[in-house]
């Protein structure tokens, strides 16, 4: 036998064979995660897909066709200025406030054009992990102490990880920046704050339309005006491209006019108009210069890479551990009973769960706050809060694609081992 051909299928054998030896096969619990598998597809297509995924593969695009590449090492790179690479990194994420999910095509993006793997992984961490509102809302449901612990781990978590990762990684990372360094420079180069202005403007319409504020104040305050703020960025957006991109301005007004007659005609749809907008925006830059077929492209070859792994992972989750409050085929009771102390393996077992879960930005509060009420520790649901966000079955079948089985594993391995241990010590002084 020849095992380092056939150590794969070994593996996977065995892991199929204890699953079906250990999974209850009654009808109900079969029918159930059948129909939990569907409807967390079903879930996600409804509140991420459109005014999530879609524009987060667009953003990918464009930083891949407008933002030089000379632009992210100088800032992102193996060899820039470690504080500033990495807390450019960490705030660049922080102000998304997306899913584990949609960070990847930003992270592929900034990854592809020679940001280093360090302040990378940073912006892949901090993007659905430092996520402001969650933070506040979390010192507000489950304690102020339990916020401040979560805010705490997550900023130093995204900073650690890229570091470690930098350096478990150094000697590939520096001939990988030693490659990039040695391309030949386009013939024309598009002056950064143009492509800048672009990326930011695209960030903003991907922040205000998915914006949830919760209660008053700043947060409350821009979710009430959300949707002339997304319009206001779009607005830009078509400003810049006929300034900067040779898009005619008949063409920017003609896909702005429909829009703006879709939401008067269909009052509280937000989703058709946005819908709209972004297929007007695939015409113009299918129908654009070079530069804008560029745009296209980029955010099609990430969409075909990342969506088939994201749609079988979320199957899989779904089928397993069902949708919050709803069971598959492993009952939630199991994972509350294995996470009602502060010890490491709870933690342990905290981090895994939520590390194989997939929810979106926020909806980890109340599922913590459900388990704390069927007898989960404080340190657990710490260690919850720091995994789940950040890293889940999906995200890991799609990173790997993007980087590689050993990358994701070490990856994988840090958030997992960092959070559990944070959990722990939390645990130990929370008491």
């Amino acid at each position: 036998m020849d095992w380092k051909r056939d150590w794969k299928l070994v593996v996977t054998t065995v892991v199929v064979l204890i699953v079906f030896y250990f999974v209850p096969m009654d009808g109900s619990r079969i029918t159930g995660a059948t129909t939990e598998a569907l409807a967390l597809v079903q879930w996600y297509v409804r509140d991420h897909m459109f005014m999530g995924l879609l524009p987060a593969l667009f953003i990918a695009g464009a930083i891949s066709a407008f933002i030089s590449k000379g632009a992210i090492m100088r800032y992102l790179g193996a060899h820039a200025s470690k504080f500033v690479s990495y807390a450019v990194a960490s705030v660049s994420g922080c102000v998304l406030a997306v899913c584990s999910c949609t960070i990847l095509p930003l992270f592929a993006g900034i990854y592809s054009r020679g940001a280093g793997l360090g302040p990378a992984t940073t912006f892949l961490y901090a993007g659905p992990a430092i996520n402001v509102i969650a933070i506040f809302l979390t010192a507000r449901v489950l304690g102020a102490q339990l916020g401040v612990a979560r805010a705490v781990g997550a900023i130093v978590f995204s900073v650690v990880i890229g570091l470690v990762m930098h350096l478990v990684f150094l000697k590939e990372e520096t001939a990988r920046a030693q490659k990039h360094l040695a391309e030949p420079p386009p013939e024309t180069e598009r002056p950064l704050r143009q492509g800048l202005a672009m990326f930011v403007t695209s960030v903003a319409v991907l922040a205000f339309a998915n914006w949830h504020g919760h209660g008053g104040g700043v947060s409350g305050a821009i979710a009430h005006i959300k949707w002339p703020l997304t319009a206001a960025a779009s607005l830009l957006m078509g400003v810049h491209l006929v300034r900067w991109f040779n898009v005619r301005v008949w063409a920017v007004v003609g896909v702005a006019a429909v829009v703006t007659i879709l939401v008067f005609a269909l009052p509280g749809n937000h989703l058709v108009p946005f819908l709209v907008g972004m297929a007007g925006l695939v015409v113009l830059a299918a129908t654009g210069n070079s530069e804008m077929n560029d745009w296209l492209e980029g955010a099609w070859d990430l969409a075909r890479d990342i969506l088939p792994l994201l749609f079988v992972g979320i199957l899989i989750v779904g089928a397993v551990l069902g949708r919050p409050d709803h069971e598959g085929l492993i009952p939630s009771a199991w994972v509350a009973g294995l996470v009602g102390d502060n010890s490491i393996a709870s933690n342990l077992v905290a981090a895994v769960a939520s590390g194989l879960m997939y929810f979106c930005t926020m909806t980890e509060i109340p599922i913590v706050q459900g388990l704390m009420g069927a007898g989960m520790a404080k340190g657990p649901a710490l260690a919850f809060l720091l995994a789940g966000p950040a890293v889940s079955l999906p995200n890991i079948l799609i990173l790997r694609s993007i980087v590689g089985t050993k990358k994701t594993v070490v990856y994988l391995v840090l958030v997992l081992t960092m959070a559990s241990l944070t959990g722990a010590i939390y645990g130990l002084l929370a008491r």
